[in-house]
């Protein structure tokens, strides 16, 4: 037995209505049209589905049997529709996003809740991660985005910008260095002063020993940590000092540090978000990254206002 929706849907209109001209312009078709699928579909159930009458047109007992299995059949395919349509526009789906740590803690979840309260039967997977476990992420195709700092140049990876993460100096609150009113702190402070050291295959740890080698400066760190927590709660204990991008501050586990901005020179780093070269994101991922870009440039606009008060005042020597 062979049969379309659109004999189906044809004949359900005609099964509502009784007639065949109100049905045709229900169905959006000529009247010898729908005339022509109930006839179609008369063949193919073997049995006539209607009688006819001058006055009106009503169903046999093939036709009553078949309207609830028509009925059932458009709803399906208008409801799997339906749900494609949903997917289509972005409200439906899923978003997988690999992100450092720093990231994902400090701008993932506002992001997240910016865009779920608009689309809120969209699922979030996050995989946080080092930065080349970010890359190879969204390389390889397990991450619809991913958030880490600047990569080198792939071929495979578009790079784009959200936010410029400031460097500055982690102390304890009764530090002296921790009085905001001396404005920026120059790197040279590491000179004398034990540093707490993020491990070598960190992307920090790289840009702090960039940075001490254009001050001129040969800093040896005591500690060498992993995790950001640990390196917390080793300045938190007074072991010494750390410099660390502001996004990681959610991170490091012990309450009450101080941040100050960081000077010659001045450092920051690239987050920024990859995807795919040649591969269409899903709609919702698609989406969802719009939403990314607006809330990092939101708290960028507020992080560059909050620097530039902090760097009014002459750094310290």
């Amino acid at each position: 037995m062979r049969y379309s929706l659109q004999q189906l849907s044809a004949f359900l209109h005609l099964a509502r209505t009784g007639s065949f001209s109100e049905a045709a312009k229900l169905h959006d078709v000529s009247q010898p049209a729908l005339s022509r699928a109930i006839q179609q579909l008369e063949e193919a159930v073997g049995r006539r589905l209607f009688d006819r009458s001058t006055r009106r047109v009503e169903l046999t007992p093939t036709g009553r049997e078949l309207r609830p299995v028509a009925e059932r059949l458009v709803a399906e395919f208008d409801g799997a529709f339906g749900e494609l349509a949903r997917f289509v526009e972005g409200r439906r789906g899923r978003v997988v996003v690999a992100a450092l740590p720093s990231v994902a803690a400090a701008l993932l979840p506002h992001a997240i809740a910016r865009f779920q309260a608009a689309h809120p039967d969209v699922d979030f997977v996050i995989h946080d991660a080092l930065s080349e476990g970010v890359i190879e992420a969204v390389a390889q195709g397990g991450a619809d985005l991913g958030v880490t700092v600047r990569p080198p140049p792939e071929r495979r990876l578009s790079y784009r910008q959200l936010v410029a993460d400031r460097f500055g100096l982690v102390c304890r609150p009764d530090d002296p260095l921790a009085d905001a009113g001396q404005g920026a702190v120059p790197w040279s402070v590491f000179r004398t002063r034990p540093f707490v050291a993020m491990a070598k295959a960190s992307s920090v740890r790289a840009m702090t020993d960039a940075a001490f080698l254009q001050a001129g400066l040969a800093v040896a760190p005591l500690y060498e940590c992993a995790f950001l927590g640990t390196t917390g709660h080793l300045v938190a204990a007074g072991l010494g000092i750390t410099a660390l991008p502001r996004l990681t501050l959610p991170l490091i586990g012990a309450a009450g540090l101080v941040w100050r901005p960081l000077v010659r020179p001045s450092l920051d780093r690239s987050i920024g978000v990859l995807t795919r070269v040649g591969h269409a994101p899903s709609p919702a991922a698609e989406r969802f990254l719009a939403v990314l870009l607006d809330e990092a440039q939101d708290q960028d606009a507020r992080e560059q206002k909050r620097l530039s008060i902090l760097l009014q005042t002459p750094s310290s020597a």
